[in-house]
């Protein structure tokens, strides 16, 4: 696979590092001659110049790219270049790094970007997923906003557990796609004993998260089939933290070049 990254700095350098450990073939664009002397990549192909001029991506041959990554200090110079591989090059995948979050929502197919990368966000959600215990966590926005990879890790008071997967009426828009169990990850049949301290992982729209949220984090279901009261929508008083921050019309600065 033919990979074109933009952007030599700590983040593309270490893409490229692994990358290149994976037997693909990588070219980085930067504008700093210096970095290549720096960078300790074996193997990568180089070119100086800005991946903001058509001139700099057509010498890179970006049109047999099979993915582009950008991967600067800069969103603009990201959300630039990923538009530009896309629209004049045709270039099949994008990533684009985000790095300020507020830049976050620009980030998605109207400027060419196939998956976003918001390291804040996803540290925040590594952080989160290892501390909190009886709440959905967003690891992972999917299909540029529209779905989520997420994770509940079932309290041991928990009303959900002895219920059989299949026993339980999940929110339309949410799969159920693995367990984690004693550190061994479980393919999830209707038949599976849902269990204290277990992992859920949920693939699901965005939009669906409160509802799971409210399904997972009922009441004992004492006063009915909480579950099912649940799974037909999210209570009024829902944390909202799967909201989205609300659209800024101008690309926030991050504040540093890297």
């Amino acid at each position: 696979m033919k990979v074109v990254i933009v952007g030599a700095g700590s983040v593309g350098s270490s893409i490229a590092r692994e990358l290149l450990s994976h037997k693909h073939e990588i070219l980085l664009i930067d504008l700093k001659p210096e970095v290549i002397g720096r960078s300790g990549l074996r193997g990568a192909h180089w070119l100086v110049g800005d991946a903001c001029e058509l001139s700099t991506l057509k010498d890179a041959r970006l049109e047999d790219a099979d993915v582009v990554v950008s991967a600067t200090g800069d969103d603009k110079v990201n959300l630039v270049v990923s538009l530009l591989a896309k629209t004049e090059f045709g270039v099949g995948r994008t990533v684009g790094r985000v790095n300020n979050p507020k830049n976050d929502w620009m980030f998605d197919d109207s400027w060419g970007v196939d998956v976003a990368v918001n390291t804040p966000q996803l540290m925040t959600a590594l952080v989160e997923e290892a501390v909190e215990i009886g709440d959905l966590v967003r690891l992972l926005t999917l299909q540029t906003g529209v779905s989520s990879l997420v994770e509940f890790t079932v309290p041991h008071d928990s009303h959900v557990i002895g219920l059989t997967v299949g026993a339980i009426e999940w929110p339309e828009d949410a799969t159920l796609v693995a367990i984690l169990r004693d550190q061994a990850p479980i393919t999830p049949s209707r038949d599976d004993v849902i269990d204290g301290g277990d992992e859920l992982f949920f693939v699901t729209t965005i939009a669906a998260e409160d509802e799971l949220r409210a399904l997972l984090s009922a009441p004992d279901a004492g006063e009915g089939d909480a579950a099912a009261d649940a799974a037909a929508g999210p209570d009024d008083d829902s944390d909202g933290r799967s909201g989205q921050p609300a659209h800024s019309h101008a690309i926030e600065d991050d504040g540093f070049d890297g």
